[in-house]
């Protein structure tokens, strides 16, 4: 390929012709078949279109396509002058604004007369035109302006969308005049039907949930029976009555395991005996050990106390007392004398004497109280176990509301304390995965160790209690769904697990957990509430042996988590968590 001035082979056999600007030559040529070559070729330093239709200047390899015109040949006569590479070509549409001087219609055979430029001299019509009209495109879209309309209208629309962001953010108010006004009544208005302003009233506070209860002695007037005390006379009459009853001296002792799976089966419940005696969920009960009547006290979470005499069918068998501002974890009634209820909340341990009609206040302390237990046959002195984890000792006898000792036992939480029934020395406290026995004689302030430790829970512990007889079995629940028990016949240092039992002990938030206690009756049998449906209350054997299950599609449909029985007759009382009472009995 030669350069601007180099001419086109002809292939063998077909005549040389000499391009003129003639039509006859024209024909000839434009009927023969010509080889086309394309290629960028270099201009005055610029570079042109790749696409070249090279005639006389190209390399004969071959014929040219058919419809291919042919760029005419320069005059060897006038050689067109080279440009500078560094300038555009004089009549450029880049250098002096050249729209095409020439005829844009023309087809280039003209060349002598209407020549274009000398840089395009080169070029064939279909380019010269091509070029022209992309100079004239480029001159009208500059005219038009695009790119500064593109770059407004793109900043238009970038403040409008912050503005958008802005105001949905920060909603406007609305104007008070396109408000409607609403129509508010005189009492509304705090106005006088006169038309007077009433004086305002001063902010009176709140009510709390659950009031706190003074310090001190509390007298035992019912919540909602000011008025009228007839009917709480009558019940603690009959408290006081059944209280100074000897109960029969039996010998305790355990029968067979079909005779006690038949006292089972002869106990039911009827709605007669369903009743509620609290406001809200139940937390503790005791049942008084009287033969004659069933006399019933349970605790629930705000700090009230409901006693109901189960055997009078009238519908005032009931009295609510609130001795309490919290929940009343732990109530017993004290072994020697019935006539005084030990309960304890967070805040204090209580005694109601019927006797007196009064709640004494045996202990009050800053730190959450959790359980208790008597520590002898009087109820003169107790052990009392704290959320924290710590335990005190409590004597009756001395005044003021203050512990004797208080010892740290190195538990994150106590929930439960309970006393061994025969060696009363030493008692079992139960918490976050811990369950040990400690000595009472032994307690100082710090360094306690336990006498024996109950391994293998691993979750909280919610309860643990000695079998009611000999203290030889201790049952627990915990929070790991299983409840296990232990032979404590010899206090090792570790005692194993005798026999463990799956149950589902996920209570939830709604419901008191649950606590396994042991029959009174029948020293190898235990009682627990249950998740299962239909809802019933479960009774096991130590080795994990289910025995019976007392359950009542009719009457019985909620949860009962807190249970106790009669220390000597066939009555089961079960609570639930809306402080309702169902007494199963023969």
């Amino acid at each position: 390929m030669g350069g601007r001035g180099s001419r086109e082979s002809t292939p063998p056999g077909t005549a040389a012709l000499r391009l003129s600007p003639g039509k006859d030559e024209r024909r000839a040529v434009a009927t023969r078949q010509l080889r086309v070559l394309l290629t960028p070729l270099a201009v005055a330093g610029r570079r042109l279109p790749q696409k070249r239709l090279l005639g006389a200047y190209g390399g004969a390899e071959g014929p040219a396509p058919d419809g291919k015109r042919l760029c005419p040949e320069p005059s060897p006569r006038k050689p067109a002058p080279a440009s500078p590479p560094a300038t555009p070509p004089a009549g450029s549409p880049v250098g002096n604004g050249w729209d095409g001087a020439w005829d844009a219609e023309s087809d280039g055979s003209d060349a002598g007369t209407d020549a274009p430029p000398d840089g395009y001299s080169q070029l064939s019509a279909y380019e010269r035109k091509r070029l022209k009209n992309i100079t004239e495109n480029a001159k009208f879209f500059a005219a038009l302006k695009l790119h500064e309309s593109a770059a407004r209208l793109h900043q238009i629309a970038t403040k409008s969308q912050s503005h958008a962001t802005k105001s949905s953010s920060r909603a406007k108010p609305k104007k008070a005049e396109d408000e409607t006004v609403r129509r508010r009544s005189m009492r509304l208005q705090r106005v006088e039907p006169s038309g007077v302003p009433m004086p305002e009233m001063p902010a009176q506070p709140e009510a709390e949930e659950y009031p706190r209860v003074p310090a001190g002695p509390l007298p035992m007037i019912p919540e909602d029976q000011m008025e009228n005390s007839k009917l709480t006379e009558e019940l603690l009459t009959t408290w006081m009555r059944i209280s100074e009853m000897k109960a029969n001296d039996t010998e305790e002792q355990t029968c067979d395991v079909k005779r006690y799976q038949g006292s089972l089966n002869s106990m039911g419940l009827s709605e007669d005996n369903i009743k509620k005696v609290v406001k809200y969920r139940v937390c503790s009960m005791a049942i008084h050990p009287s033969d004659s009547i069933i006399f019933v006290a349970a605790g629930d979470k705000s700090g009230q106390i409901g006693l109901w005499n189960v055997s009078c069918k009238s519908e005032e068998g009931a009295c609510v007392f609130i001795p309490h501002s919290s929940s009343v974890t732990c109530m017993h009634f004290s072994p020697c004398n019935p006539a005084h209820l030990l309960s304890l909340s967070m805040e204090s341990l209580r005694c109601g004497d019927v006797t007196k009609a009064v709640f004494d206040e045996v202990c009050r302390s800053e730190e959450n109280l959790s359980s208790f237990d008597f520590l002898e046959e009087n109820g003169s002195t107790a052990v009392v176990g704290y959320w924290d984890g710590s335990v005190a000792v409590v004597d009756r006898r001395t005044p003021g509301t203050s512990s004797e000792l208080s010892a740290d036992i190195g538990f994150k939480r106590t929930r439960t304390v309970h006393v061994h029934p025969v060696n009363k020395q030493y008692f079992i406290a139960a918490g976050s995965a811990d369950v040990c026995i400690y000595d009472v004689r032994y307690l100082k302030s710090k360094g306690n160790k336990p006498v024996s430790s109950l391994k293998g829970h691993t979750k909280s512990v919610a309860s643990a209690y000695f079998s009611p007889v000999t203290g030889n079995r201790v049952v627990t629940v915990c929070a790991d769904d299983n409840l296990r028990v232990y032979d404590t016949t010899s206090l090792s240092p570790t005692i194993t697990v005798l026999s463990t039992i799956r149950h589902n002990c996920n209570t939830g938030r709604w419901l008191t957990r649950f606590r396994a206690i042991w029959d009174p009756k029948q020293e190898d049998c235990f009682v627990v509430g249950s998740m299962a449906r239909p809802r019933q209350i479960q009774v096991f054997q130590d080795t994990g042996k289910l025995l019976h299950s007392f359950y009542n599609m009719d009457c019985l449909s909620s949860v009962c988590s807190i249970n106790v029985v009669h220390p000597t007759k066939n009555i089961l009382v079960g609570g639930n968590s809306s402080g309702r009472l169902h007494v199963f009995k023969e």
